[in-house]
């Protein structure tokens, strides 16, 4: 139990985008041996290091290795060290954070409530040359004839039905006749749910984890009637970024993208620099193909720095964002929308909600990252892949 608290605090850490005392706890508690670091809200394991550091068989003793400010920590096994034994202990304990963090959480803060929808919820694998991931569709009663796909993302440490219930978009899907997929990362992947954006195997087409992606969109038009030219992707936080690189990656298969509190595609190539982009909203090179995009951020989010998301629209609408602004005033935070266009057509947007934090705006009360009091970012995006389906 001692540490699960130790691991829950390092979570709450990393939320408030304390990353080295986050490190530092992890490594305090796992006795210093373990090789991991904190992405903003995540966990990983760096397995190459774990096979360098600690070699199969190696002998019981007390070991240092570097702390993050400088110095050392220690530890003592209390057995022979394993390269498996290690890893698994470390994954056991991550997963404990990622799976069991909200049985943790106090009672004021209740999960949403779900609405009963009278469409078919199915739940398959897509297995690959790159991996499996399971996924969930939901198949609405309305709609005639091929229908519209919108494929979403989760975040860190949620699964694909706490990003359902949290972003609401089956109840849209049940409105407006389109299919929606829920893919999900497994913990094998990574230990935190994230999908793996900053990680150069997993950005490019045909390879990794978009190439998984794709090939879930392709298993489900081939069993379901889909119109190909309103195909669409969106995500939240490492769902958005790497929403964002399958736009980028796939813009044959992504009539337009919803990126929400994400980053650019292309602005990390490993750990280090994907730390960077989070903090810093570093300039990355326009798209070939230029794809329509829809980005949201909260201007008080502190994990990923809110000038990602201009970032975003620039490197999909191929300059730089000038457009109408709009004041969105409602009952709850105020947003500020650009809309960028090109010979006369909207081919970006740009949503900045003030005063909100690393959160989906409009979400369920009560959701997996999820601000009710913003403007409705799912309904936003349904409004623009509705007037965005796929061109030439």
């Amino acid at each position: 139990m001692q540490h699960l608290d130790a691991m829950r605090e390092a979570t709450a850490l990393t939320r408030a985008g304390r990353l080295a005392e986050a490190t530092a706890l992890i490594q305090r508690t796992l006795g210093g041996a373990a090789p991991v670091r904190v992405v903003p809200g995540e966990i990983v394991i760096d397995e190459e290091r774990l096979r360098h550091d600690h070699p199969p068989g190696a002998p019981p003793g007390r070991e240092e290795s570097p702390d993050v400010d400088g110095g050392t920590a220690s530890h003592v096994p209390g057995s022979r060290c394993t390269t498996g034994g290690l890893r698994e202990f470390l994954r056991g304990q991550l997963a404990k954070v990622a799976d069991g963090v909200r049985t943790h959480l106090p009672p004021s803060e209740p999960g949403p409530s779900v609405p009963a929808l009278p469409g078919t919820i199915v739940r398959a694998v897509h297995r690959g040359a790159a991996g499996a991931r399971p996924y969930t569709i939901y198949v609405p009663t309305t709609g005639t004839g091929p229908r519209s796909l919108v494929v979403m993302l989760h975040g860190g440490m949620q699964t694909a039905d706490d990003f359902a219930a949290a972003t609401r978009m089956s109840e849209l899907a049940q409105e407006h006749g389109f299919l929606v997929a829920y893919p999900e990362q497994v913990t094998s992947a990574n230990p935190m749910r994230y999908w793996n954006w900053f990680k150069p195997a997993d950005q490019a087409r045909g390879a990794g984890e978009p190439s998984i992606l794709a090939g879930i969109v392709a298993e489900i038009a081939a069993e379901h009637a889909v119109d190909r030219d309103r195909v669409y992707v969106a995500g939240f936080s490492a769902g958005a970024a790497m929403a964002a690189v399958l736009g980028a990656a796939y813009p044959d298969v992504f009539a337009a993208v919803g990126v929400h509190s994400g980053l650019p595609q292309g602005c990390a190539s490993d750990l280090a620099s994907g730390l960077a982009a989070m903090r810093g909203a570093p300039r990355v090179r326009a798209l070939d193909r230029p794809v329509p995009v829809i980005a949201f951020h909260g201007d008080a989010d502190p994990t990923v720095a809110a000038d990602n998301a201009v970032r975003v629209v620039e490197q999909f609408s191929g300059g730089q964002v000038r457009g109408d602004t709009l004041v969105e005033r409602g009952p709850g935070r105020p947003a500020t929308r650009v809309v960028v266009r090109r010979d006369g057509v909207a081919v970006g947007e740009l949503w900045t909600v003030h005063g909100s934090g690393h959160a989906w705006s409009g979400g369920v009360a009560g959701g997996s990252y999820a601000d009710p009091a913003g403007p409705d970012a799912s309904a936003e995006m349904v409004r623009f892949f509705v007037d965005h389906p796929r061109r030439g």
